[in-house]
């Protein structure tokens, strides 16, 4: 005889908390994430459907398989994984559990999501971050990115967290946890589902965070200009100036 699991017809979708790794895509122009386990191999969007990460044909989540995507439904218990040293650098996501799921002790194992929110954890200088930029590593076709304050962007590939939202597209609102020094608190307003603040509708800390990147870039462009005419004209300068 074959066992059937419960079914729940939830009047809302269920809510819950994971933790992943911000990501630029080549080119520049679509945003994303990774996951930190099973499905780290497979970026995928805001609003994504989950596919089987062994390559079978199977609808996710399938009862006998491991695929689907993985959430857990107590925010702490979200947040204690970014103590771990692999994980550090990975962003806290609160997303809706759409489609089909398996409900466990701890969270789900579902087909589709919608990731509503994504809290920056500080810059690894212990600083608020202002920016996402490149972490060093990735997978084909895209760049993984960390958290970085105004005063650790350099050269090389960098975006602001409202423009990594706009770029994800789909109201992804993108804030800043705060830094070491002011403690761990973070903008409890970010369970809000409406659209993200971009330009033209920027509240105060996305303003500010813009600010703090443009110093960065005007920095970095005296920098070079003051190492070309140490050089002499015509020296190409060095490195990229952070992108917004």
């Amino acid at each position: 005889m074959r066992l059937r699991l419960p079914e729940e017809r939830p009047a809302e979708p269920p809510t819950g908390y994971k933790i992943a790794h911000p990501m630029l895509s080549q080119d520049g122009t679509r945003a994303g994430f990774t996951g930190v386990s099973l499905g780290g191999a497979l970026p995928y969007g805001v609003l994504d459907e989950a596919r089987c990460v062994y390559g079978l044909r199977h609808r996710a989540p399938a009862r006998l398989c491991d695929c689907g995507f993985h959430c857990v439904r107590d925010r702490a218990a979200a947040e204690a994984l970014l103590c771990t040293g692999e994980h550090g650098a990975a962003v806290l996501l609160e997303v809706s559990v759409l489609g089909s799921y398996i409900r466990f002790e701890l969270g789900f194992r579902y087909a589709r999501q919608r990731v509503r929110c994504a809290t920056v954890g500080p810059c690894a200088c212990g600083a608020a971050a202002v920016a996402l930029a490149d972490a060093g590593w990735g997978r084909p076709g895209w760049r993984a990115l960390a958290a970085a304050c105004a005063g650790c962007v350099r050269g090389g590939t960098s975006v602001s967290l409202a423009s990594f939202a706009r770029l994800a597209g789909e109201g992804l609102r993108v804030r800043a946890a705060a830094g070491a020094g002011a403690g761990a608190a973070v903008d409890e307003s970010c369970g809000s589902s409406g659209p993200a603040r971009l330009s033209g509708n920027l509240g105060v800390p996305e303003l500010v965070a813009e600010a703090a990147l443009l110093q960065a870039r005007l920095d970095w462009f005296q920098g070079q200009l003051a190492k070309l005419g140490e050089r002499g004209p015509g020296a190409p300068p060095q490195g990229s100036p952070p992108q917004g």
